[in-house]
């Protein structure tokens, strides 16, 4: 197929044609004026506006990450590679990151959660780890609306399609319902892998004379502008927008694991770097390698596989078709790195080589199409501190009572909250994952955190994803502080000592100055909850212009966080054992109802100011709850988060169908408040007494489990009295109904 005559060089500027990738005026000027000294022709122009972009180049968020603290004595590799990595002992390594895939789902759901998923799993093996585990972040519309029901059920399918096929379990995640996700849903997976030390890689392309050669599937026309389309808003007329999406192939993804990690593994004397190319493709990985190591590339693109004809370099350089690494290696070595790949079945052609003058030079058909300086893609975009304005809802919000819910009926309030699809039982949701295969995990999707052994050790990792983007709506700052501080909740009640979170930082248009506010403060919160819990920042990704027809989705900065468990008899699950065990509640009930569950749901809206939340105090709890775990005392232990005190106790009486009896200083309200900070445990009678010495006055006891399989809460003005299994039923049944 020919391809259609491009544009001359003099038409791209008269006719403005960069602005339709997202180049502004002064970005074209610096280009033609500071950068090349001449104006730039149809390639070159590509890449400027992919490696510019936000997706690529960060430009509008820069200012924002340099908040977050991005080291710490166990951290092996921060932000700036495909993975962050931390140390866990005994010259092994943790490796994770999350990425955003929200665009490509919203068009095409299926391929687009699939090859998010793809795509972080590459990140990881890159770094030459081995990936051990998937876990994600899904947000939606309400359930009552027939597409969104579509783009969770293919989401859901995509996600599990890919890693079930590729072999890697998918083990944890969170998903939330609010009306202000339903045109731009927002689809984030986190990939965890194991390493030793001696194995790290980086993606650099250095030493003059060396190899740049390309590896995996062909390339095609699928994907190209990926990054620019995942850099602007939705409008309802961009629906179509879906040759921007590309498609996966876990089986080919399986192999190219398998053959980077044996190169990686058996052949590092001949290994300079490696990456994966993600978005912008060809043209990302091959700048930033070079970039990073200070160094100039050539490529050759008639060598570049191709799967369809009379591609361009354009085409090409920007296409983000899957499964494809680019990896430097040693002059000479080529056969070696061509046998191995062979035996996958997979390409490994040599594509170019590593220059000492810093320019990044194209060619095709013996024609040089590109020529700039390797840095002035990769580094020198523009950095814009956009203006800031807080939105006018926060002036309301703290003009406005604190809310207080009337509950009519306690029992049925209950009820009415277990089946708020937030809430609900997400078990016909993971149900369609392999949670078991490579039979590392220990606890599976349900509990608090997931939890995998590491071979050959007594050690484990729990790890988990979580934000509660209602709460950043109402107070950006608190609300970042919240989303660390309840991740590490979740980490802790799992019998782990949170190590380092990876995030994806959701929000609408960075051109709204109420919208690049709330990224700017929440940032401030996230940060500050980081130092806290000493978890810097390893990794993580920018996914801004969420927006469909103007409107912005609610701040949501999806926190992914992984912790070390010390040995697996402090492994703790958040089900109740066995009747007699006395139940606790770690930390102070108040009257937290705003951004809450039962706002929600018996007035149709949030609002209000956040009150309340310390983090002395949560680091206060988290240490204690971790002590009585790490000392043997801790039966069950759970996260005390949406929906309060009565939520959080049924749902540790679902799992073994047991009844509780419990009594409360607090009005049957405040069984609802979700006042942060808090657990509830389970503690055997024989360590009620070492388990109160230790606790002192962090704690309340509330009452026993029992056998009777009733659920008794009485509070100071009323009680909930429900059968476990009544209340069970209404929280496993509701999103299965909704789904029908």
């Amino acid at each position: 197929m020919k391809t259609m005559m491009e544009p001359t060089a003099q038409e791209i500027k008269e006719q403005k044609i960069y602005t339709e990738w997202g180049l502004s005026d002064e970005e074209y000027r610096m280009i033609e004026e500071d950068i090349l000294g001449r104006m730039p022709n149809y390639t070159e122009t590509g890449l400027f506006s992919v490696m510019w972009s936000e997706h690529c180049s960060y430009k509008n968020s820069k200012p924002v990450l340099r908040k977050f603290p991005v080291t710490g004595p166990n951290v092996l590799q921060g932000p700036g590679e495909g993975a962050g990595i931390v140390d866990i002992g005994d010259g092994q390594a943790v490796v994770f990151k999350a990425e955003s895939h929200n665009h490509p789902s919203a068009v095409e759901p299926y391929e687009g959660a699939a090859t998010g998923v793809g795509g972080i799993i590459r990140d990881i093996f890159s770094m030459g780890a081995r990936p051990i585990a998937l876990l994600d972040s899904l947000r939606f519309g309400e359930l009552s609306n027939s597409r969104t029901k579509y783009l969770l059920d293919e989401v859901v399918a995509g996600i599990g399609g890919y890693g079930n096929c590729i072999g890697i379990p998918t083990v944890g995640g969170e998903i939330a319902f609010d009306a202000c996700y339903e045109g731009n849903p927002l689809v984030n997976a986190m990939c965890v892998g194991l390493i030793d030390h001696k194995d790290i890689q980086k993606g650099q392309a250095s030493g003059v004379g060396n190899s740049i050669m390309y590896v995996g599937a062909k390339t095609g026309r699928d994907g190209i502008h990926g990054a620019t389309f995942a850099s602007e808003e939705f409008s309802q007329e961009e629906e179509q927008q879906r040759s921007a999406v590309q498609v996966g192939d876990p089986f080919m993804e399986k192999l190219l694991l398998e053959a980077c990690l044996e190169l990686i593994l058996k052949h590092a004397e001949i290994l300079v770097g490696i990456q994966d190319m993600g978005a912008a493709g060809l043209v990302s990985s091959s700048s930033e390698m070079a970039s990073k190591a200070g160094s100039g590339l050539i490529l050759t693109l008639d060598d570049v596989p191709q799967r369809e004809t009379g591609m361009s370099p354009y085409e090409m350089m920007l296409s983000e078709s899957q499964e494809r690494m680019l990896i430097c290696v040693k002059a000479g070595a080529e056969e070696e790195v061509k046998a191995l790949f062979k035996k996958y079945d997979l390409d490994a052609v040599t594509i170019g080589k590593v220059t000492d003058d810093g320019q990044y030079r194209l060619y095709h058909h013996g024609n040089e199409v590109a020529n700039l300086p390797v840095d002035a893609l990769a580094e020198d975009a523009p950095v814009y501190d956009k203006p800031r304005k807080e939105p006018a809802r926060m002036a309301e919000f703290r003009t406005m009572p604190a809310y207080v819910p009337v509950i009519g009926d306690p029992n049925e309030t209950l009820l009415s909250l277990l089946a708020q699809p937030t809430i609900a039982s997400k078990k016909s949701i993971y149900e369609t994952y392999d949670s078991q295969v490579q039979t590392n995990t220990v606890v599976r999707p349900g509990s608090d955190a997931a939890v995998l052994r590491i071979r050959g050790t007594k050690k484990a990792l729990a790890m988990t994803t979580d934000c509660n983007a209602r709460y950043l709506y109402l107070n950006p700052e608190i609300g970042g502080q919240i989303a660390v501080a309840e991740a590490a909740r979740n980490i802790v009640a799992s019998g782990g000592k949170p190590l380092a979170i990876t995030d994806c930082l959701n929000y609408g248009s960075p051109d709204k100055p109420e919208v690049f506010w709330e990224l700017w403060h929440s940032a401030d919160g996230i940060a500050e909850a980081c130092r806290t819990f000493e978890t810097p920042v390893i990794s993580g990704n920018v996914s801004l212009y969420n927006e469909t027809d103007g409107k912005a989705i609610y701040p949501t900065p999806m926190i992914g966080m992984v912790g070390l468990i010390e040995s697996h008899e402090q492994i703790t699950t958040q089900e109740f054992k066995q009747a007699g065990d006395q139940i606790y509640v770690i930390g102070q009930t108040g009257n937290d109802f705003n951004g809450s569950e039962i706002q929600k749901l018996l007035t149709g809206t949030i609002q209000g100011q956040l009150t309340n939340f310390d983090l002395a105090v949560e680091k206060k709890n988290q240490d204690l709850m971790l002590a009585a775990i790490q000392q043997g005392l801790v039966a069950s232990s759970h996260d005390c988060s949406e929906g309060g005190l009565a939520v959080a106790i049924a749902e540790a009486a679902f799992a073994n169908g047991l009844g509780v009896k419990v009594q409360v200083e607090l009005t049957v309200a405040e069984l609802f408040s979700e006042t942060q900070s808090r657990f509830v445990v389970s503690i055997n009678s024989e360590n009620q007494t070492a388990f109160e010495q230790l606790a002192g006055e962090q704690a309340y006891h509330l009452g026993e489990v029992t056998a009777d399989s009733q659920l008794r809460m009485q509070a100071v003005d009323g009680e909930i009295n429900l059968t476990t299994q009544m209340a069970k039923a209404s929280w496993e049944e509701a999103i299965p109904c909704l789904m029908k």
